[in-house]
Parts: C-alpha cells; structure tokens; sequence
C-alpha cells in the first residue's frame, strides 16, 4: 500500500494557506453582517472532531454540536440543516440526498438512502407531450412536474433515531437561529440568485424571499429567513411527521399540485400529480454500501438508487493493476480519463433504482469485471464515445458486443458535508435539490424550495435500441450521481470525502482520491487540483487550471477532444491523522472557498 502523505506536508500547507476568509457571507434584506460570522478556512487540524462544508456557518453549526458532546451523526445533520438555510439553492427541507456513516464502535459503514420518489401516478411517460416527443428540458425544471416526495426530513430523522445522540429539536437549533437572525450574503449567493432571478420572479413567494423589493441581495448584507426559523421550529416541535402525514406536507402538495404563479408572469408552468399518500408512504432505505479495495484500502461508497458507488468503485478497479506513481501527467490523467469513460459506459446501461430494475451492483464492483474492462485502455490511442457498455454477468473482454448510449443529462447542482468526532465515527452525506435553486417554487409561508430531483430521470431512452433503466415510475427514485464515500484501512477511517456537481460529482471524488492516494497530494492540495471530467462523451470537460496547460496540448495529440467547464465540484472531506487528531479540508477557491473547522485547533 502506498504511504498517505505525511502531516509535516500538510502542516506546512496549513501555514501557506493562512486563514483568510474566501468570502464572507451576508444578507439580503439589508443591514451590516452578523458580527460572529465566521471566517473561511480551506484546512483545519485539531482534536475533538472536525467539519467540512462549503459554508462557514453551516460548519460551525456542527462544531457547535460536536462541542456539545454530540457525536458525528448529530453533527452532520445539524450542518445540513444550517446549509438549508445559507446554501437554500442547493439543499433543504424540500430535498434529498445521500447518508454514509462509519461506527468506529462496530469498525462498519452503514448507509441511508434518502432520495426523492415520484409520485405513484408517474410512468415512462412523465416528462413526453401528447406527440409523444420529450418536453424541453427548462420547462420540466421549472415545474410541479419536477418535484419529487423530499426524503431529507426524513434523513435526519432516521440517522437521528439509528445511530444519533441528540433529538432533532436539539440539532436543529443553530440552523434555526441562524435563519432567524440571519447570515451574510456572499458573491456567490447574489451570484445565483442573479441567475435565477427570471425564474423566481414568477414565484411570488420564492421573490418575496430571494428577491426583496424585485432586487438582489446586496453582497455583504444580512439575509433572513423567518419562515424558514418557523418551520425549523415546527419540525422541533412534531418531528418530520409535519412533513409525511400533516401539515408542512398539506402544503408541499398544494404548492406541487397547483404551483403559485404570478398572474403576470408569461411562463406556462406545468403542474404536477404528488399526493399526501405519496408523502405518507415514503420510506428512507437502509442498505448496504458500496465496497472495493483499492491499494489495500476499503472504499466505500452509496449503492443504487446512486450510481456514484459503483461508478466510482469500477473506475478505480479499472486502475487497481497500474502504478500511476510512476507515470507522467499526461499518462497519468490519460488513464483516469479513460477508466472514467468506460465506468460512464457501464453505469448508464446498468444503474437505476433497484426495486424496479435488475441493477448488477456486485458484478459492476468486481475486480473480474473492471479487468475485462481495463484491457480496452491504450497508452498511444483514446477511446471513441458514445462507448459500449460490457455485461458484468458476462466479462468476456475487450469486445463488448453491446449497444452504446449517450450519457443522458444530469444538473450540477447539490452540496456535501463531511464530518468526524471524538469517537473516530465519521459522516459524508450529500444532499440536494437538484438544479441551482431547485424547482424555483418556494412552498408559501414555509421559507425553502422545492426540488425538480425527477428531471434527474431520462425523459425517453438515449438509444432506443439500448434499455434505460432510469425511465420515471410510479414510487421510483431517479439515478443519482451523488458519491459520499469513506476510505477504511482495516476496519478504522482513512479519509472521507464528496461534492457537489451533478455527474460530474463522480469524477470529482475519483480524482480527488486519485490525487491523494497515488500521486501523494495532501487532501486539501487534491480536492483544490483542476479537474477533468469524462463521462462517456465526445468531449473531456476541463477546468482552467487545464485547459490554460500544456497538459491539454499533450493529451490532444493522443486524440483527447476538451471543450471547457468553468468549474467542476467543489469537494469537502476529512482525514484522520495520529494521536486522535482530524484534518478537515475544504475548497480553496471553487464557490468562493469551503470551511474547514476542528473542535480544537493544533497550537
């Protein structure tokens, strides 16, 4: 097994980087900045546990519970709650997402699934008009028709209830405070609240939040959100039973069912079919994780209905036989561009929800499998895409003898927290609402979005010719590319880590474990590297830091075709260190920087 990288490396890491805010955030409805906002640090090292976000108050949420005596569990959820609040286009209430948890008492990961269902009237037809032909894509987005039963209320409650130390009453409560007194607006959150402010000016309850007296947010102000306070309060008080089986639920059907426009507004805007039976109904899963060796270590990651488990776990696989320590850049970025196209292949043919398709989890994981796979890798030449998908019940080799498929679309949107407590138990839960700023419907009276997760979904198969196991279904949950995942080394934590950004979620954690794992890179350095992203597609979507590199002039002379993508991700994680101490590492620059947080920083 190759060695991780030394603290010394990174304690001098920590010296170069400072602590220097990234961009403090702020309010929208005027007035000066809350004057305990913290700043943003893109690493932290220290005892008693540590948290990764891409915001410094949410990250101090769980500091706050981990101080406390809360464990990990408690901690992430009071996190996701707090981001609820200052990251609302990304995560909330009206959610879902992805909980993958390490007891350091029974040396074991466990997962929730918590992903959005559609509702039990939904078929293969959902998103066609009545020519049979797929609607256009904005139009689903910004729509009842989008809007799936939220599990993250339910999420909470049940990692809560299973492995938790706290009521939620009691987590909840920094979040709550922090959307009654509000927080600081930053770049980024006027940012996109300027790219939606078209869609949610029709939304007369989502402007009246967003967008008070019809203008954005003024970087710097003090943004609150009493409604939000009030539900946060409700759910306190009656549990996520107000979400499934009472009120809050009453009026997220009512606002899905008949979504509040602005009389003015020339948008047509489609309703859609989710019932209380829908929100009664809907179950958080319990399941088994994802899990592979890679370099000795366990990788664990979420299975479907998430793809991100398997794919990042064929990919890495895909890799196992080859020393990318000893390759160039070029060689090495070659190789992980193509394993990534090949696990692509496979997961688009295979990958759906498993109560409705035969998904091969166990054989898109398998060491026999990826080696099958791995012999179409040249050194000299690059793989054509769409590329066909293998058979993991049939490994036959380098001839497939399948049917490609394009990658079907997927919103790049989301957010992940990661965190670590005293005990060694460790979290990474990412969670969403699809699209920056969701569905743009803001349920009246109740302070947060709804999300459009079943666009997440394939409107009609990519290839006719080719089955597509992630077509809607009544109760079915939509493929996700969401990729939590905990590295083990045996039976105790090495690191763990996510991201935000859609599809590209998961060539943003195999890269970054990549980065650490093989090229020697400090986790701060590795989740801060520029990214490239290769999902089975014509193209490799590069950020900057490489498409301005003689790498991209290297790679195109082996065949590799690039086209640019501003930013790719923006990752959070955490590493256990010796003597009980964590590092947590966050974004140094992507969303105007992460927050990493210790309860107790080294001196």
């Amino acid at each position: 097994m190759r060695r991780l990288p030394a603290l010394a490396a990174t304690a001098g890491l920590v010296v170069a980087l400072g602590i220097a805010p990234a961009g403090a955030r702020g309010g929208a409805a005027g007035g000066a900045a809350p004057a305990d906002t913290p700043a943003k640090t893109p690493v932290a090292v220290g005892y008693g546990g540590a948290v990764s976000s891409v915001d410094a108050d949410a990250s101090a949420a769980g500091i706050e519970v981990l101080r406390r005596g809360g464990n990990a569990v408690d901690a992430a959820v009071a996190t996701a709650a707090a981001l609820g609040v200052t990251e609302p286009y990304s995560a909330g209430v009206g959610g879902g997402g992805y909980f993958v948890y390490y007891s350091a008492k029974q040396h074991k990961v466990f997962t929730l699934d918590g992903r959005e269902t559609a509702p039990g009237s939904a078929d293969d037809k959902l998103f066609l008009d009545k020519d049979g032909k797929p609607i256009p894509f904005a139009d689903a987005v910004t729509s009842g028709l989008s809007i799936g039963t939220p599990g993250t209320p339910g999420t909470w409650d049940t990692a809560l209830d299973t492995w938790g130390t706290r009521s939620l009453a009691q987590v909840l409560k920094p979040a709550q405070r922090i959307a009654r007194d509000g927080f600081t607006v930053d770049a980024t959150f006027r940012q996109q609240t300027a790219d939606n402010q078209a869609r949610f000016k029709d939304f007369p309850d989502t402007a009246k939040l967003f967008l008070p007296g019809g203008e954005l947010p003024v970087v710097g102000s003090t943004f609150t959100n009493p409604d939000l306070a009030r539900t946060y309060a409700l759910l306190a008080k009656k549990g996520v039973g107000a979400v499934y089986k009472g009120e809050l639920g009453r009026d997220i059907v009512k606002t899905v069912r008949k979504p509040p426009v602005d009389p003015a507004a020339q948008r047509v805007v489609r309703s859609g079919d989710l019932t209380e039976r829908d929100l009664a109904s809907y179950k958080v899963k319990r399941q088994a994780p994802t899990k592979t060796s890679y370099r000795g270590l366990d990788v664990y990651g979420m299975a479907p209905s998430s793809s991100g488990g398997t794919t990042v776990a064929e990919a890495l696989n895909i890799l196992e036989k080859t020393d990318l320590t000893k390759f160039s850049d070029r060689d090495y970025l070659h190789r992980y561009i193509e394993a990534s196209r090949i696990a692509f292949a496979d997961r688009g043919r295979w990958v759906g929800d498993p109560a409705f398709e035969d998904v091969p989890t166990k054989g898109l994981t398998s060491q026999r499998f990826a080696d099958s796979r791995a012999c179409l890798i040249k050194a000299d030449a690059v793989l054509s895409s769409p590329l066909a998908p293998g058979d993991p019940a049939r490994p036959t080799g380098c001839d497939s003898g399948g049917t490609a498929a394009p990658t079907t679309y997927e919103g790049e949107n989301t957010t992940h927290l990661t965190v670590a407590d005293k005990w060694g138990n460790v979290v990474a839960y990412t969670l969403t609402i699809e699209q920056t700023g969701g569905s743009g419907i803001t349920v009246p009276g109740r302070g947060f979005l709804l999300n459009n997760e079943l666009t997440d979904f394939s409107f009609a198969p990519a290839n006719p010719a080719v089955h597509d196991p992630n077509l809607p279904g009544p109760g079915k949950r939509p493929r996700s590319s969401m990729s939590p995942t905990i590295v083990t080394d045996k039976g105790r934590p090495v690191l763990a880590l996510g991201s935000p950004g859609g599809a590209t979620i998961i060539t943003t954690v195999l890269q970054t474990l990549l980065g650490h794992l093989d090229r020697g890179m400090p986790l701060v350095d590795a989740i801060a590297a520029p990214r490239a992203s290769q999902r089975n597609a014509a193209q490799t979507e590069l950020e900057p830091g490489l498409w301005n590199s003689p790498l991209r002039g290297q790679l195109t002379t082996l065949g590799h075709s690039f086209k640019q993508n501003p930013e790719i991700g923006a990752a959070t994680g955490v590493q256990r260190l010796s003597g009980g101490r964590w590092l947590a590492a966050a974004e140094t620059v992507r969303r105007g920087g992460g927050s990493a947080m210790v309860v107790s920083p080294d001196k």
